[in-house]
């Protein structure tokens, strides 16, 4: 950055929100909490059987704030720095500063932290000394508490969640150590500086507390516990840039979102524990009552997914795998509503059970199935990872879920295709509605993508798969030449949220141009302006498709309404209800950027390209997009795209790849550590041996 020019990754403050809701949050993919919060989460721990399972609260040993109520003149910030996943509470007087730095350890994710530092500035030789509000109970609504001996200075409690999710089925441990805080902390007369390290230990077993704890410990000795978290972050950062040259209010959104979004994945290399999924509201959120209990829908695999995908397939694998973990629970629920294959929840937990509280979602929003697969297919189409399929669940869940779609789908001799009635699309504004153009497109993919990948299987395709995928009805008013939302939709009636305009992308369904226009004027003006916060990022890709860059960016401009400050927490709804740290919305802005602005499509072939941006962004930069084993840096003017493949994998089982350029059939060899560059126009990454485009 150039000297004076803001930080569009460090968020600084001098005064807290006074909607607690919108606090920072420090999470890796096993903890999180809000800043200041008197409880944390643990992925995968829920508490209440069925409808009424929750995240567990978990007691935070971590919700301290720093008081100077003797000092003068004392000048008070708080900042998110989002390069080093760290949030900071700084006291500053002309004698000392007092610094709080909270993380949740990205690497060793058991690992919640906070340090104190108190730092004399000028010759004052008198103590100086912090107050330290602490309001820890080590008690919980959801868990069995018992206190255990203290072990290498640390307290210790353990116990179990109170109900099951399902009968019969387990009951998560926690074991906790964490440093005690004292009431006080001083610097005496001598000293210049002094820091102090308080930890939280998390995990399931007596054993992986303590391993957890010790090593926590050690590297605070050896003063390097911050140290090594901040390297995993720069590490991350290193691998996945999404940044351009314009507005500083765009730029701080992508920082803001990357981050919560990065803080969630689980870090590179981590086989150790299991991945419990992505919620609307993250590890932060999801008690009782708040932010959909922290349940897991397919805000996960539509929103959140292709964004970790092209930057971190391996974390995109454990999303992957999370669902292959869940589906004898998938499997259940389509038993239990009288069909075949696999349903997957609209909102899972532990299982992969029906667990929304209210049964006509679980019942009619079915899409979420296809939802489901489209991530599977996204991610093959990228990595070729036949591992994942061949040995590892994932061909299961692909005919599992071709199978429940051809038992929910009936005949009509009338119209001669196949119908899925009674559901609820995307728009939840309706219900009980017949061929939701969605539902029904998504499911018509899931078809043709199960029968894709058993012909490379060499695996013999079902005739009723191929029947299906080809006569499903997807709704299309050839006069008006638009896609009605279901059957007897009537033009002008209020739409909740994105659904129409989703056929475009991500699904890519085939249409023409002034169908797809057609689509985004119909629907762009009777979508709910205060509603989800990912519609407006979806009109913003349909508007980019068409080159609309004005009608574009009006769109994307209305996500701004969802930001909050001062750390960029997304609510839900712009009028501030529902989910906060709404990852769902994060995501679909993401999307309007990595695939608006870029032009970006995964398919069968390629990773296609066709860059489109206002006029107030001159350049655009994506550096690790991973594919095919290889990483790839994008950089893109208004003039010029210039491609480098920055590391590639030894052991890919992809031939070399090349850029080929749509209109003018130029093809570019892409080789590791060479740049090339044309004239932007569109065009796709592919196999050099590809012929086609």
């Amino acid at each position: 950055m150039a000297d004076g020019e803001e930080d569009p990754a460090v968020f600084t403050c001098t005064a807290l929100p006074s909607d607690l809701r919108l606090m920072a949050t420090v999470t890796n993919s096993y903890l999180g909490t809000r800043v200041y919060h008197d409880i944390l989460h643990i992925s995968g721990v829920y508490n209440g059987a069925a409808g009424d399972t929750h995240r567990a609260d978990v007691p935070s040993p971590v919700n301290v704030r720093m008081r100077v109520p003797t000092a003068d003149s004392l000048a008070e910030t708080f900042t998110l720095n989002t390069r080093t996943g760290t949030f900071s509470h700084v006291l500053q007087s002309n004698d000392f500063a007092a610094t709080q730095q909270l993380y949740a350890h990205h690497s060793l994710v058991h690992l919640l932290a906070f340090s104190i530092t108190i730092q004399r500035v000028s010759r004052t030789t008198q103590p100086i000394t912090v107050q330290l509000q602490a309001p820890f109970v080590p008690k919980s609504q959801d868990l069995d508490l018992n206190q255990g001996p203290d072990f290498q200075g640390a307290h210790y409690i353990y116990g179990r969640t109170l109900v099951a999710e399902v009968e019969g089925g387990p009951r998560p441990t926690v074991h906790m150590l964490w440093t005690p805080v004292p009431p006080t902390l001083t610097l005496r007369g001598e000293e210049r500086e002094r820091s102090w390290q308080f930890l939280t230990a998390v995990a399931e077993s007596e054993e992986g507390v303590k391993r957890s704890y010790s090593e926590g410990l050690s590297l605070a000795t050896a003063g390097s516990l911050h140290s090594s978290h901040a390297h995993t972050w720069a590490a991350l950062w290193r691998g996945c840039c999404l940044d351009l040259d314009g507005p500083l209010s765009l730029r701080q959104a992508l920082y803001g979102c990357l981050y919560y979004l990065l803080s969630a994945i689980p870090p590179p290399g981590n086989h150790g524990s299991l991945f419990h999924g992505i919620s609307p509201g993250g590890l932060s959120n999801g008690s009782r009552g708040e932010d959909y209990w922290g349940h897991i829908f397919w805000d996960q695999d539509t929103w959140m997914f292709p964004n970790i995908l092209l930057f971190y397939p391996e974390a995109a694998r454990a999303i992957l795998e999370y669902r292959i973990r869940t589906l004898e629970g998938a499997l259940h629920n389509a038993r239990e509503q009288g069909y075949e294959g696999a349903k997957f929840p609209w909102e899972s937990a532990a299982t992969g059970r029906e667990v929304c509280p209210e049964e006509i979602y679980g019942a009619q929003e079915i899409h979420v199935t296809g939802d489901v697969l489209m991530a599977f297919e996204q991610y093959y189409y990228t990595t070729q990872d036949q591992k994942l399929f061949r040995e590892d669940g994932g061909w299961k869940l692909v005919g599992a879920v071709a199978q429940y779609w051809c038992s929910r789908m009936e005949w009509s001799e009338e119209e001669q295709c196949y119908h899925i009635k009674g559901v609820m699309p995307p728009d939840e504004y309706h219900c009980q509605v017949d061929n939701s153009v969605y539902t029904n497109a998504v499911a018509q993919r899931s078809l043709n993508f199960a029968a894709d990948i058993a012909r490379d299987f060499l695996v013999p395709v079902p005739e009723e798969w191929v029947d299906c995928a080809k006569k499903v009805k997807v709704p299309f008013d050839a006069e008006k030449k638009y896609h009605p939302e279901y059957d007897g939709y009537r033009p002008g009636e209020p739409v909740k949220q994105a659904d129409v305009v989703l056929l475009g992308f991500p699904l890519m369904h085939p249409m023409s141009s002034e169908v797809r226009r057609n689509d985004l004027e119909v629907y762009e003006p009777i979508t709910e302006l205060d509603g989800p916060a990912m519609s407006w990022s979806m009109f913003a890709v349909g508007w980019l498709e068409l080159k609309e860059m004005q009608r574009a960016q009006s769109q994307l401009n209305k996500c701004f309404s969802n930001i909050t400050e001062p750390f960029k927490i997304w609510v839900e709804n712009s009028d501030g209800t529902g989910a906060v740290n709404f990852l769902t919305g994060m995501g679909g802005f993401l999307q309007a950027v990595l695939f608006g602005y870029t032009g970006f499509r995964i398919t069968r072939s390629g990773l296609r390209f066709n860059p489109a941006f206002p006029d107030d962004i001159n350049k655009l930069k994506v550096a690790g997009v991973s594919y095919f084993g290889n990483k790839l840096k994008f950089t893109i003017t208004k003039e010029e795209i210039r491609i480098k493949v920055t590391e590639s994998r030894r052991d890919s089982p992809v031939a070399p790849l090349e850029a080929l350029l749509e209109g003018s059939g130029q093809r570019f060899p892409l080789r590791e550590g060479q740049s090339v560059s044309f004239p932007t126009a569109a065009g796709c990454v592919q196999r050099s041996s590809t012929e086609a485009f």
